[in-house]
């Protein structure tokens, strides 16, 4: 599997030019790579090993929805329902979103990449993107659970009072279809040869979503791999405002640099004009990806012989306590943090466990589980 390097940041940073420019950066190192966007691409020179594709949310729409009507054709016809034509489909909101994602697992299958650079939508809109396949497929378990014994012995009943055939069959097929895909899709986004580069334009307000956005990704166990300031104002500059802005764009990019390595791309002065100005972009210092590091865990650490509890260790830098909670439904957790909502699994030993309390502390969330004593496992 190819090495994925999701591209994003806060709206109007420069993520499609800095997606480019990576993409170009590491076809010139000398690996095979495949630059993805829903938006129109720079103009870049042809470059061995780079290739470009553009997604096509709207054909890729239409395709699909022309598909699923003519897989559900009977039971169209048994509602009384009439298909639409190819010439009436308009895409919905949201199949942008879902072509990106079909776009990303067909070329983590590719075998001639080494690296797919992907121009995600902004910071915010990319992680509801990300987080959709697990949302999904949580759904379809809760709404069309596996076992269908239930609905089969159901059938005839549902049948005699609706009046028609109830397409049970169809629909659990359809559902697992859509799981099948789904699934291979978060296999990918969780992968640990993913990880997220952050785009930014330095300032107040970028320190603002990155703080957000950080944590939304640690969420969703999403590791910054490097954060690239764009648009930087020259240094040493003897005019007093071109000097303000540098010397405030160097502040915000010295606070994040204990956090991840930070690539710097100048201003050029004017937008992206060619394949030229591509280049100059490229040649940017830490504008390489470099190798895949380990991907950031959530540990459970067994205390039991030490104070009788498990400690659930999730990493959440940067969180505050006023914007973190969480709520235990069942063996699921519902962690919410900020604007970000997760509904995780939770490990088996703690699904026999009580929550018994939670602590925040150097940029971790220690969840305490105590054991049910009517669960636990007894010992001689």
């Amino acid at each position: 599997m190819p090495h994925t390097l999701l591209v994003t940041g806060p709206g109007g940073a420069g993520r499609t030019t800095v997606a480019a420019a990576t993409a170009l950066a590491a076809a010139h190192a000398g690996r095979r790579v495949l630059l993805l966007s829903a938006d129109d691409l720079p103009d870049l020179a042809p470059t061995p090993g780079l290739r470009t594709t553009r997604v096509d949310s709207g054909t890729e729409f239409r395709e699909e929805l022309a598909a699923l009507q003519e897989r559900g054709s009977a039971l169209i016809g048994m509602l009384g329902g009439q298909p639409l034509g190819a010439e009436e489909l308009t895409e919905l909101p949201g199949a942008e979103q879902f072509s990106l994602l079909r776009a990303l697992h067909r070329a983590a299958g590719s075998p001639d990449t080494d690296l797919v650079v992907v121009d995600m939508p902004p910071l915010h809109q990319a992680l509801t993107t990300l987080a959709l396949p697990a949302q999904l497929r949580r759904y379809l378990a809760r709404l069309l659970p596996a076992e269908r014994q239930a609905a089969r012995a159901l059938r005839p009943v549902l049948a005699q009072l609706a009046g028609v055939p109830m397409p049970a069959q169809w629909l659990y097929e359809t559902a697992a279809r859509w799981d099948e895909e789904l699934a291979a899709v978060q296999a990918v986004v969780e992968a640990d040869t993913t990880r997220v580069r952050l785009v930014v334009e330095p300032g107040p307000a970028a320190d603002k979503a990155l703080r957000a956005g950080r944590l939304g990704l640690a969420l969703h166990r999403l590791d910054v791999e490097a954060l690239v300031g764009n648009r930087l104002a020259p240094t040493g500059s003897s005019d007093p405002w071109t000097a303000g802005i540098a010397a405030q764009q160097d502040a915000s990019l010295a606070r994040w640099t204990p956090a991840f390595p930070v690539a710097r791309l100048p201003h050029l002065g004017h937008d992206l004009q060619g394949p030229d100005d591509a280049d100059a972009l490229a040649k940017a210092d830490g504008l390489v990806p470099g190798p895949a590091a380990t991907r950031s865990r959530w540990a459970v650490e067994d205390r039991l012989a030490e104070d009788g509890v498990l400690v659930w260790v999730i990493p959440l830098p940067g969180a505050r306590k006023s914007e973190l909670d969480l709520v235990r439904r069942g063996d699921e957790l519902l962690l919410t943090v900020g604007p970000y909502r997760r509904t995780v699994s939770l490990p088996s030993a703690l699904r026999r466990c009580a929550v018994s309390g939670a602590a925040l502390a150097a940029d971790e969330l220690r969840i305490r589980f105590t054991p049910d004593p009517g669960l636990w496992p007894r010992t001689a």
